[in-house]
């Protein structure tokens, strides 16, 4: 697949540019009630992958749609390149391509017509040259005279995405891009993201599998019941992900943690009767055998031992508390 889709320049590996999105105290509070999005503060870098990685429900698809103008916010700012997205609603479309989840498209025209007719609703010219590559790049060339309802889940994806694509968006918003779809159409999705952005397109992506965001993403934000909780880079988050803990139920409860001991990553839990060790599980030297064996010269003894791998979930609720 070639994936460059026009000619513009994307920064060199690893390097991000200035903020291409501002969001500033951001809240949307919906007639029932329901505060879907509290207080979110938000940067996102010209030419990255930035991956908002929550549960079902979390706010990721209200925080996109504030974004790109599709819903108002009840109180905070938004800009994209520096202009207001409910001011200039016009020119922040127009910078703006969106992937929503939903596959809509009008199932009897042909992929030609659809993506030509998409790029003409932003006011841009005519360009058959440019639709062809956008075709080409997404493998749909020789789909381009198949009405829509003729394509398989993972083809209707892309038509999506060159619809997105159709009016040269600077930023690309992917919303659950891969939901539904099976692993390998998931893979050919990711490589083809890459591409994208190797052209110089921004792109945020919405997503509750961690792997994906692992594969592809720059950086990562983690969204919780319309709270943005964490944004970290990739490699610190990843980090945080391979932390393990091992708990050791101890045969006496013990009041406090001896100094010996202070050189340990160790919380007492469930009235001191539990020792609980986190350490990072991808190193080689994980420090278990020198603390079992200071355990051991303390006098504290211990009747069950336990390990287990730190989960998303785990971060959330830490960061929660303002332990992570």
């Amino acid at each position: 697949m070639n994936h460059a889709l026009d000619n513009r320049q994307a920064s060199p590996a690893g390097e991000m540019g200035d903020a291409v999105i501002r969001v500033s105290g951001l809240n949307k509070v919906y007639t029932s009630g329901l505060h879907a999005l509290k207080d979110v503060d938000l940067e996102i870098r010209q030419g990255e992958i930035f991956a908002l990685l929550g549960p079902n429900g979390a706010g990721k698809t209200t925080l996109i749609s504030v974004i790109c103008g599709i819903v108002n916010p009840s109180s905070g700012t938004v800009l994209a390149s520096g202009h207001d997205v409910v001011r200039d609603y016009r020119i922040t479309r127009s910078l703006i391509g969106l992937v929503p989840q939903e596959l809509s498209t009008d199932a009897f025209e042909s992929v030609w017509d659809t993506v030509t007719f998409s790029r003409g609703l932003f006011g841009k010219p005519r360009n058959p040259a440019y639709i062809e590559k956008i075709l080409k790049d997404l493998s749909l060339w020789e789909k381009k005279d198949s009405r829509i309802m003729t394509l398989s889940g993972g083809m209707k994806r892309r038509v999506m995405i060159a619809k997105a694509l159709s009016h040269e968006p600077r930023i690309l918003f992917l919303d659950e891009p891969t939901a539904g779809v099976d692993v390998e159409l998931r893979r050919d999705m990711w490589e083809m993201v890459r591409g994208l952005r190797a052209s110089g397109v921004t792109i945020i992506l919405t997503t509750h599998y961690i792997e994906e965001a692992e594969e592809m993403a720059d950086r990562i934000g983690v969204i919780r019941k319309g709270e943005l909780i964490l944004v970290e880079e990739k490699a610190a988050l990843m980090r945080k992900l391979g932390r393990k803990q091992m708990t050791l139920q101890l045969r006496s409860p013990l009041a406090a943690l001896p100094p010996a001991l202070a050189g340990f990553d160790l919380e007492l839990s469930e009235g001191g009767t539990k020792l609980v060790y986190t350490f990072d599980g991808q190193r080689d030297e994980t420090g278990i055998p020198e603390l079992l064996r200071l355990l051991g010269e303390q006098g504290i003894d211990w009747k069950d031992l336990q390990t287990a791998q730190s989960s998303l979930e785990d971060i959330f609720v830490n960061l929660v508390r303002g332990r992570a």
